[in-house]
């Protein structure tokens, strides 16, 4: 649609550009091209005022000022013609002629913009058309070519191991991959390959990406990046076709890095029937194959390939000699986001009372991504308040932006919503603070944050890769606090409550199936979890085991859940005052921190961690 207005403008200036070359010439409406014997007998009557020769040709002006052009015979003076046609002599004599040089340069640039200008024009134009079109095929012809570019050569900014943090585990493993790009020969006089594909696993944000390009920055090599989604098209063999371009251009540049990011898009087991079965998918996984690991080398290019989905890729991209090397990348731990903290704040102007220690402790299974995102929030809070640094509290109250959603200032709730909330949270907070295994209360709010209508923050005193059944138990409890503070004060409950059932469902329901933590079952996994792409599901439960085992499930998870009320029923029945006091200081202040809590409270906690600063 562009492309056709904008030669129909062309075409328009064309015009226009002819329609000023003619008025140039002065080719207006009294010009008139005539034979000689109109001339002649003008001449014998008198109406000449005066005649213009140029070569052969004859522009004779009447007195009422028309101009009159005709054409004579080169060789032929214009008084010898006139006698022939019959004009006396006195009546020639009687008429001003001017003979000017057919030859010189206006003669000829008259008549070049007078008849060879416009015909140039129009067949420029056609010629522009014509190319334009050539064009358009071209570009189709060029449909199975790649956009991908040399991030390391387009004026990006250079990434190094230095602008990454934490995951040291997983640099040390890339680390042999820059030394190979830039001493091979270190490794191939021992008869060493090197991997030709790395393959990045983690959860979204752990920093797959960066390290990908840290690695070409440290090697300084080429460093194409493309998705996984870029080889897929709705025409079959687009994908296989991209495929080859994309080798075929990092050949030429090698030794470089080919950076495939999210390729599970392409690399889904193949014959499954699920996510595997679509023709031009499976074609471009067999592109990639036979490029990695085929009958032709491809020394020097490495593939560094990111997913958080290692699960369903196909067993052919991830044997030997394609995929080989498999890097995982788990979320930082508290000394880890603590350096990524320091890496992200070093072009923001903190005030000196931050302590980055602080935030990392306050911030357990925060990705890189988070992290980022904390303190960008923090930087906008600040900039909205015309601060030149950025606090402290700022950045605290960036953590809770990041976990529940912006406060929603503008939800008014009446004084009987407050007091419900004001006991629904207190409910959480007593639990978690009396149980010996829970975490420690750092805040409670009743200030609606996204959905929530209130909320009670609680956060791990250090980092922990397992958790035993009777944490697990407690969290239950705690997640009911909220509902067992509702019926034991109101007799009654509300849809406040909905989310932490459904979280504590979900909770018991893992113990028993899948963490084999209950006793009538014992240590075995219940049903087995697929990828689904069907009707907007992508995780789909099995069912292997049989009906008597599922009443079994059900009631097992029915006595964890019972178990865990019961239990926020008593803690809450033995310290009525206690909740009383949290409540009345929630409804006036909103908000408790750590330390207004403990005083509001008055009891010391179960758990001695959570006495702890």
């Amino acid at each position: 649609m562009n492309q056709t207005f904008r030669n129909i403008l062309i075409f328009v200036g064309c015009l226009a550009l002819i329609g000023v070359t003619l008025s140039f010439v002065n080719l207006d409406n009294k010009s008139q091209r005539v034979d000689l014997t109109r001339i002649a007998r003008d001449v014998q009557d008198g109406n000449i005022a005066s005649i213009t020769i140029r070569g052969s040709e004859v522009e004779a002006t009447l007195k009422d000022k028309t101009v009159l052009r005709s054409t004579k015979e080169s060789t032929d003076s214009l008084s010898t013609v006139l006698k022939n046609y019959g004009v006396s002599s006195d009546k020639v004599l009687a008429v001003p002629v001017d003979v000017k040089d057919g030859s010189g340069a206006s003669y000829w640039l008259g008549l070049f913009l007078q008849n060879i200008l416009p015909v140039a024009i129009v067949i420029a134009f056609m010629f522009f058309l014509m190319r334009s079109a050539q064009g358009q095929n071209n570009r189709a012809m060029m449909f199975g070519s790649t956009n991908v570019r040399d991030m390391n050569k387009d004026g990006e900014q250079k990434i190094t191991f230095k602008d990454v943090a934490g995951v040291k585990e997983a640099k040390e493993e890339l680390s042999e991959i820059v030394e190979f790009l830039k001493q091979p020969d270190k490794f191939t006089q021992l008869g060493a390959k090197i991997p030709k594909g790395v393959l990045l696993m983690g959860s979204p944000g752990t920093g797959k990406t960066l390290l990908a390009r840290a690695v070409a920055g440290e090697a300084g090599v080429p460093f194409f990046q493309i998705s996984g989604s870029e080889f897929v098209e709705m025409f079959v063999g687009v994908g296989a076709s991209r495929v080859r371009d994309l080798f075929a251009k990092a050949k030429k540049e090698a030794p470089c890095i080919i950076f495939i990011d999210e390729i599970d898009a392409v690399g889904r087991q193949r014959g499954s029937g699920v996510g595997g079965s679509h023709d031009e998918r499976e074609q471009t996984l067999n592109q990639i194959l036979v490029e990695m690991d085929g009958f032709e080398a491809n020394n020097g290019v490495i593939v560094i390939a990111a997913t958080n989905r290692p699960d369903v890729l196909d067993s052919a991209l991830l044997r030997p000699g394609r995929f080989d090397r498999r890097v995982t990348l788990d979320p930082p731990d508290i000394n880890d986001r603590e350096e990524i903290l320091k890496v992200h704040a070093r072009n923001k102007p903190m005030a000196s009372v931050v302590d980055l220690r602080i935030l990392a402790q306050r911030t357990p299974g925060f990705t890189g991504a988070d992290l980022m995102n904390l303190l960008n929030e923090a930087a906008i809070l600040g900039a909205r308040k015309g601060l030149t640094e950025i606090p402290m509290q700022m950045l605290l109250d960036s953590i809770e932006k990041v976990l529940l959603g912006p406060e929603r200032k503008s939800h008014v709730m009446n004084d009987e919503e407050r007091r419900v909330t004001a006991y629904h949270e207190a409910g959480h907070a007593l639990v978690a603070h009396l149980l010996p295994h829970a975490d420690p209360v750092h805040k409670v709010s009743i200030i609606s944050r996204g959905r929530a209508a209130g909320y009670t923050l609680k956060m791990p005193t250090e980092d922990r890769s397992m958790r035993r059944r009777e944490e697990y138990k407690e969290d239950i409890a705690v997640m009911l606090g909220g509902y067992a503070a509702e019926f034991l004060i109101f007799n009654d409950i509300t849809t406040g409550a909905s989310s932490d059932m459904k979280s504590a469902t979900r909770l018991a329901r893992n113990m028993v199936t899948q963490w084999g933590m209950s006793t009538e079952l014992g240590p075995r996994v219940y049903g087995e979890r697929e990828d689904m792409i069907s009707l907007g599901r992508e995780i789909h439960e099995s069912r292997d085991y049989s009906e008597s085992k599922a009443q079994i499930i059900d009631s097992e998870i029915d006595r964890l859940i019972s178990e865990g009320l019961i239990k926020a029923k008593e803690l809450i029945s033995n310290n009525l005052q206690a909740m009383d006091r949290i409540v009345k200081a929630l409804v006036v202040a909103e908000t408790l921190e750590r330390s207004a809590f403990n005083e509001a409270i008055g009891l010391p906690p179960a758990n001695i961690k959570n006495s702890s600063t």
